[in-house]
């Protein structure tokens, strides 16, 4: 073969904490004759050690020359022809056309495939070969949506790789319920993302991928329902399973460990729930030792649940827990998740896929957005999972700001400005929960259909506080919960929006 190839080391490499810095990609150049045409090569490369993803993309081939493939030590890995432009590899997830499994280190082949040309032509070709070391890219890192704004979606979906998650087949016989039939009902649905939390497992991370090209619109965010004798919770954004197994010698701790080092975010699910009861092993958090600092987000509303109690309060749902977590000073985001065990769940139903939905405010819709989202706090959850109702607080000190999640520092017997944003609420009545308890500052907190505004007004003292707002019915019942402001007195030099502990 005539062919023409510069192989190129790039030293550039991407630093991930807790992990060896990536080595540099492999970029493959090169032009074909007419006399290479309908042939293939075979252009070999080696992975280093610690490589958990693969990364082959052709930005440079003429359009329609060059066909992709990938091989290693065993044989083809997967074969894409010219249809694709970039290709992924890893253990957890692959390119459609490509097998998942282990990146072993050691000899691998990119493996070329050239058309049939006219005399006289020549095709050039260019492949560049990335390598990961850190926590796996998602298929959701990519936005499909840029630009700031409130995103809705479900924190705790299952699919057929959970065991019991059952659809009916052809014959009306139950079957593992595709991954498919899920984002389907969130997409119509109208939610902007869900995270697909099986028990114990990542195996459907791959499906997730095969999806996220047909659901442009939604994303899908990787994520494990980790489940114990001690309680169950979500973990979201991981690359790699989470081994779930803690008893007396492997404390919560190294659940947490295994979290922290994949830049992953953790979730405590329904954790009022009893320990034992419904055929729900160790529903309720007993977990010895947990650091609560580092633990980002409670479930605080559970569709699951709401089945058997038709609430979205009281001791089998999780808001009473994860208010005395912020009355002991951590700074935790409260969530709400479907639970949802059945896609054909219609709207409205309990635990429906999108009821309860979490409303997040973030960067862009990808995954790594709406994780940095949760962890800032400004979030609210939708307990019916409308499209349109909406809420938001502000408070202001002086010339100081924050909203929802972020810290204020204030000076004792100053006086904070709050003002609330609620729209999409018909005959309702706005409830202002100071440091866990309902307070009356409002002289009149009933709500229309109209988008509302209403301000009210807090003095400040020596202690820390914590004030965040519920939206109820006429009737009572919970509509929105919103997270907290957190006030920290004689501390204005630290940093606004701030999440950390308070002092106390």
């Amino acid at each position: 073969m005539r062919l023409l190839p510069l192989i190129a080391i790039v030293l550039a490499a991407a630093f991930a904490p807790a992990f060896a810095a990536a080595p540099g990609p492999i970029v493959v150049t090169g032009e074909t004759a007419a006399a290479d045409g309908a042939s293939y090569r075979e252009v070999p490369f080696t992975v280093p050690r610690g490589v958990t993803r693969i990364t082959v993309t052709t930005p440079g081939s003429d359009h329609g020359g060059v066909s992709l493939g990938v091989a290693d030590a065993d044989g083809l890995r997967g074969w894409s022809g010219g249809a694709r432009n970039d290709v992924t590899l890893s253990a957890n997830d692959a390119t459609p056309g490509y097998r998942v499994g282990p990146i072993v280190p050691g000899p691998w082949k990119l493996v070329l495939g050239f058309p049939p040309l006219q005399p006289g032509a020549r095709l050039h070709y260019e492949a560049r070969i990335a390598f990961v070391t850190g926590p796996l890219a998602g298929a959701g890192d990519k936005p499909l949506r840029e630009g700031p704004g409130w995103y809705r979606g479900d924190f705790h979906v299952h699919t057929g790789f959970t065991s019991d998650i059952l659809c009916p087949a052809q014959s009306g016989a139950p079957a593992p319920c595709p991954a498919i039939r899920s984002a389907e009902a969130a997409a119509r649905r109208g939610l902007d993302f869900i995270a697909v939390t099986d028990r114990n497992t990542t195996s459907h991370f791959a499906a997730l991928r095969e999806l996220q090209p047909a659901f442009d619109r939604l994303l899908l965010i990787p994520g494990e329902e980790v489940t114990t004798y001690y309680g169950h919770a979500n973990v979201f954004g991981l690359s790699s399973l989470v081994d779930f197994r803690i008893d007396a010698g492997r404390p919560i701790s190294t659940i947490l460990d295994q979290v922290e080092r994949q830049g992953a975010v953790l979730s405590i699910n329904h954790p009022g729930e009893p320990a034992w009861t419904n055929g729900c092993t160790g529903c309720r958090w007993t977990a010895p030792g947990t650091d609560f600092g580092r633990v980002q987000a409670v479930e605080v509303v559970n569709g699951g649940f709401q089945i058997n109690t038709k609430s979205a309060e009281g001791r089998y749902q999780g808001i009473d827990f994860w208010q005395a977590q912020l009355s002991a000073g951590q700074r935790i985001t409260a969530i709400g998740g479907s639970d949802n065990h059945d896609p054909a769940i219609a709207p409205g139903g309990f635990s429906a896929i999108g009821q309860p939905t979490t409303v997040v405010y973030a960067a862009a819709l990808s995954t790594p957005a709406i994780l940095d989202g949760l962890r800032s706090g400004r979030v609210f959850v939708d307990v019916e999972g409308t499209r349109d109702r909406s809420l938001d607080l502000e408070a202001a000190a002086g010339d100081r700001r924050a909203v929802m999640g972020q810290t204020l520092s204030v000076r004792p017997g100053e006086t904070v400005h709050f003002q609330a944003r609620i729209a999409g609420v018909a005959a309702g009545r706005l409830e202002i929960v100071v440091d866990g308890s309902a307070a009356a500052l409002l002289a009149d907190p009933n709500l229309s259909a109209a988008p509302t505004t209403a301000a009210f007004a807090w003095t400040a003292d020596a202690a820390p506080h914590w004030i965040r707002l519920n939206v109820r019915s006429a009737g009572g019942d919970l509509l929105l919960l919103g997270n907290p402001i957190y006030l920290r007195p004689n501390d204005l030099g630290a940093k606004e929006g701030r999440r950390s502990r308070a002092p106390g």
